[in-house]
């Protein structure tokens, strides 16, 4: 299959088709393990600005400071 005669462009298509159905089957199964056992305790997760702040302090120092 070519997506109007480029083969390239199929290929990022089926790609990206992969990744989100992988991303679905992952979502599902979060899901599934909520259902059958419940929200985890509070005190066991990770507030969610502990991972943001990581992220966003990665990509800072990743980018080149502003004068």
């Amino acid at each position: 299959m070519t997506v109007r005669g480029k083969p390239e462009a199929a290929d990022g298509l089926r790609a990206y088709a992969a990744r989100t159905c992988g991303s679905a089957d992952q979502l599902a199964a979060v899901l599934e393990d909520i259902a059958t056992n419940g929200l985890p305790a509070a005190e066991d997760c990770t507030p969610w600005e502990e991972p943001r702040e990581t992220r966003l302090a990665r990509l800072a120092a990743q980018r080149p400071a502003v004068a």
